[in-house]
C-alpha cells in the first residue's frame, strides 16, 4: 500500500512540473528563436486559420540569401527531400521521408493545390500559397492547420527564415490533442531549421551527389 505521504509527494512533484513548463517551457517552446515583433507580426497564410487558438512561431537566422534557401524549402515533402528533421521519428508514423543533402533539380516545382499526404491513410497537407523565394504555406484544406514558411532578407546577404503553426482547436478534445503533441513538434521543427540552416549555409547546388 502506497504512504499517503509519497502520493502527496508525487502529486506536489507533478504540479510542480506541470508549473514549470506552462509558464516557462511552454512559452519559450511556442516562440523559439522569433523575436517578439516576428511572434506579433502578421505573415503569410495566416488568413487561414483566422483565430487560432494555438500558434507557433519559430526562427533561424542563415548566412545565406532567400535565393540558396528557397531550393531546399521548395523540394520538401513526403516521398521527395524530406524535413530536414529526424526522419526515423517521421519514419515510425510511416511518413516515408528521407532527408536529402542536396538540391534535387526534380523536386523544384512545386505550386499551389499540391497534395502531400501524411502516411498511406494519414490526411494531406496542400500547397495553398507560393511566392517563389518569398513564402511558402502549407494547410489542411479543412482548416484546421496552416504552416508557413518565411524567408526575410536582411543585411549582409542573411536570411531570417520564419515558420508559423496555426490550428483553430476549439474543441477540447482538439486542444488537448494540440498541447498533447506540441512538445514533439517544436523538437522536430527546431531539428528543420537547424537542418535547413546546415544545408544552406554549405551552399549545395544540383551538381553536388551527396544525399
Amino acid at each position: 500500500m502506497v504512504k499517503p505521504q509519497r502520493v502527496f509527494g508525487y502529486g506536489l512533484l507533478l504540479s510542480a512540473a506541470a508549473v514549470v513548463y506552462w509558464k516557462v517551457i511552454r512559452p519559450r517552446s511556442f516562440s523559439w528563436g522569433a523575436t517578439d515583433s516576428e511572434v506579433r507580426g502578421a505573415l503569410a497564410g495566416d488568413s487561414l486559420v483566422a483565430e487560432p487558438a494555438l500558434q507557433t512561431t519559430h526562427a533561424i537566422s542563415i548566412d545565406a540569401p532567400p535565393t540558396t534557401i528557397w531550393p531546399w524549402l521548395v523540394q520538401m515533402g513526403p516521398g521527395r527531400a524530406g524535413a530536414y528533421t529526424y526522419d526515423w521519428v517521421e519514419n515510425l508514423f510511416g511518413l516515408n521521408m528521407h532527408s536529402a543533402n542536396r538540391i534535387v533539380p526534380e523536386w523544384q516545382h512545386m505550386e499551389v493545390g499540391d497534395a502531400f499526404p501524411l502516411g498511406s491513410n494519414g490526411p494531406a497537407l496542400t500547397v495553398a500559397e507560393i511566392e517563389p523565394e518569398r513564402a511558402l504555406v502549407l494547410a489542411f484544406p479543412d482548416g484546421t492547420w496552416s504552416w508557413s514558411f518565411t524567408l526575410e532578407p536582411q543585411d549582409g546577404a542573411r536570411t531570417r527564415l520564419i515558420t508559423r503553426n496555426r490550428a483553430p482547436a476549439n474543441k477540447l478534445r482538439s486542444r488537448l490533442q494540440w498541447e498533447l503533441l506540441s512538445p514533439g513538434a517544436f523538437l522536430m521543427e527546431r531539428k528543420m531549421l537547424l537542418g535547413i540552416k546546415e544545408r544552406a549555409e554549405r551552399g549545395s547546388r544540383p551538381n553536388d551527389t551527396q544525399r
